[in-house]
């Protein structure tokens, strides 16, 4: 016999909302606006949803449980450390994420401020196994994964020069990135 799933819907207090929303914090951190988003879905039926959102939000972050800033900190180390990833990365994730601009500029300065990158690009380099390109498909595609994980042409060109890549090569690769990020499509994504 299947379950029926119960057609009456689940009324939600402030109390109830706020052991969720710490159940939920529990599991993994989350910034506020992936907390808000989690309770909205709980309470979208509810006439007082909003107001029993913001007042959970409000004393989350009263009891310090709830702080985008400490979040964005413990991302941005975690990413760079373990991941490897560069401050371009972190910054775009960290916006998907619903975290204040001026949150990530601080933050991620911060966290990357004693960082070589080109260290960190070897160090990402190393990670993913990557060898010096035979050829200019496997140079652009070597590019383009370091563009995606977060580092600057820059960087990406001394990296690349280092394994020998032609300078015609990299001059091409560079402007197809200049490209691509004045394209109205990343202007959206960002």
């Amino acid at each position: 016999m299947a379950w029926k799933k119960s057609t009456a819907q689940k009324i939600y207090t402030e109390a109830t909302l706020y052991e969720y929303a710490v159940g939920a914090l529990g599991r993994r951190m989350r910034t506020v606006a992936e907390l808000k988003r989690l309770m909205r879905t709980r309470v979208s039926k509810q006439p007082d949803s909003e107001l029993l959102v913001e007042a959970v939000t409000a004393r989350l972050k009263e009891q310090r449980y709830l702080n985008d800033t400490s979040y964005a900190a413990s991302y941005s180390a975690y990413r760079r450390d373990t991941e490897k990833f560069g401050r371009i990365r972190v910054v775009h994730e960290l916006k998907a994420k619903g975290v204040h601009p001026d949150v990530i500029g601080k933050t991620v300065a911060e966290v990357y401020d004693e960082v070589d990158e080109e260290k960190l690009a070897r160090d990402f380099a190393a990670r993913k196994r990557l060898k010096q390109p035979k050829d200019q498909k496997e140079a652009a595609r070597i590019f383009r994964m370091m563009a995606r994980a977060g580092f600057s042409s820059r960087t990406i060109v001394k990296l690349l020069r280092n394994w020998k890549v032609e300078d015609e090569t990299l001059a091409a690769l560079e402007l197809e990135r200049e490209m691509a990020e004045q394209s109205p499509l990343a202007e959206d994504e960002s």
